[in-house]
């Protein structure tokens, strides 16, 4: 008599499942490996740049710039001169193995002797010059003879320019190695207030955004006439494009005569004079005769953010409020629960988790967000982050290494964000 007590184990896959399975894999590798390398190969790049000595001028692969000209008179049948090639490594850095020329004297020119690397065949040289170091550079010598077609009609030796077989260096692949970077990145005076800048305005602009979502979602979860149009006119600022939200912002925060702002806040008496808001790192705040700097700029460029991008979580926690029974807010209203009860204990617990993954996306594109702190300071007065930097240090001072060992650095607080985040995040209550 069987225990019937004990569950009973599950039947593993049968040969046709598992075939059906091993066929299903083989059909999503292509996709897989599309998807890991779109996503790994970029990441892989960049970790290996940032451990090179390179600079945007090393991509550019070395090679051998050539100055050919006759050295002497030839003035009559016989005249003697030499034909100079100067040759030179363009790289600095980079040397450049087995370096073959090739050229084509004028026929009218007589090979009279030759650099002993170069071998004649009529007119034709192949001069095998080995390996160049870096900037390196020489003269390959040739004599020549003239004719009298020659002096008749004197040649230019420039109009048949120098062939070169050569085994260029590449600075990417080679077996050079540096932390180099790395130190830059540290041990620079202005890398820790660049990395409090970013996880001040990433935090504040991350979680105003948040708010800000959670109220408008709040107000157009109401039914009242025009609310189609004020949710159109919440979404304008996130569908407008960025470039020119940005230039209204600056047209608007100017401290100039045209700046509508300071315009208005002069004439309401609030401020004596225009300030620069975008240009002015700090403000001297005086509270109970305690003295708080305030980022100014800074400060505008969150709100910026905040503006921007609050449309996205309002559509997100929208559609969860729009989601959820009516029947339990019905019960709460019958035993005497206000709206204020209703939406701590029982809308905020169950958008905890969509306002979770919010938070976790938001927070890692404000951190690599670029273009809207560009586009209104270029990163001065205070407002320079993480990303700014990358795209200093790599185009604007050239130096392709240290800009990609920032990105490098952006990529691993991002990743131990995400660790910590997924380990602690609420779950839905759904």
């Amino acid at each position: 008599m069987t225990d019937q007590s004990k569950p009973i184990p599950p039947k593993g896959l049968g040969p046709l499942a598992k075939r059906e399975m091993r066929f299903a894999y083989m059909l999503l590798l292509p996709t897989f490996l599309i998807v890991l390398s779109v996503v790994l190969f970029p990441l892989f790049a960049n970790v290996w740049i940032s451990f090179k000595p390179v600079t945007l001028g090393d991509l550019r692969a070395p090679s051998i710039l050539i100055n050919e000209r006759i050295i002497g008179d030839l003035e009559a049948p016989g005249d003697e001169a030499d034909i100079r090639y100067r040759a030179r490594n363009s790289s600095r850095k980079s040397s450049i193995a087995d370096v073959v020329m090739f050229d084509t004297v004028p026929a009218s020119l007589n090979i009279v002797t030759a650099d002993d690397r170069c071998t004649v065949t009529g007119n034709d040289l192949r001069c095998d010059l080995g390996d160049y170091e870096p900037g390196q550079r020489e003269d390959i010598l040739v004599r020549v003879a003239a004719t009298a077609d020659f002096i008749a009609e004197p040649a230019n030796v420039k109009d048949t320019k120098p062939v070169f077989e050569l085994d260029p260096e590449n600075i990417l692949t080679n077996n050079d190695f540096t932390l180099e970077n790395f130190r830059k990145v540290f041990d620079a005076s202005d890398f820790w207030p660049v990395l409090f800048a970013s996880l001040y305005y990433t935090i504040a602009g991350t979680l105003g955004a948040l708010v800000m979502g959670l109220f408008a979602a709040q107000l157009m979860n109401l039914a009242f006439r025009g609310r189609s149009f004020l949710r159109g006119l919440f979404l304008s600022p996130y569908v407008a494009p960025v470039i020119a939200v940005a230039l209204a912002w600056v047209l608007l925060l100017d401290p100039g005569p045209g700046g509508t702002l300071n315009a208005l806040l002069i004439q309401l008496g609030v401020i004596d004079g225009p300030i620069s808001f975008l240009g002015q790192r700090s403000a001297e705040i005086n509270i109970l005769g305690m003295t708080f700097y305030f980022p100014v700029a800074l400060t505008v460029v969150i709100i910026f953010e905040i503006w921007r991008y609050f449309p996205l979580a309002m559509l997100f926690i929208l559609a969860r409020m729009q989601s959820m029974s009516t029947d339990i807010y019905e019960a709460a209203e019958i035993d005497g629960a206000t709206p204020i009860q209703q939406f701590r204990f029982i809308s905020l617990p169950q958008l905890m988790g969509i306002m979770a993954v919010l938070f976790l996306l938001r927070f890692i594109w404000t951190f690599n967000k670029f273009d809207d702190i560009f586009l209104l300071t270029g990163g001065a007065a205070g407002t320079r982050t993480l990303t700014v930097n990358v795209y200093e240090q790599a185009f604007a001072i050239s130096n392709l290494g240290a800009g990609a060992a920032v990105a490098v650095v952006v990529f691993l607080i991002l990743l131990v964000f995400s660790v910590i985040f997924f380990k602690f995040s609420p779950e839905d209550d759904a």
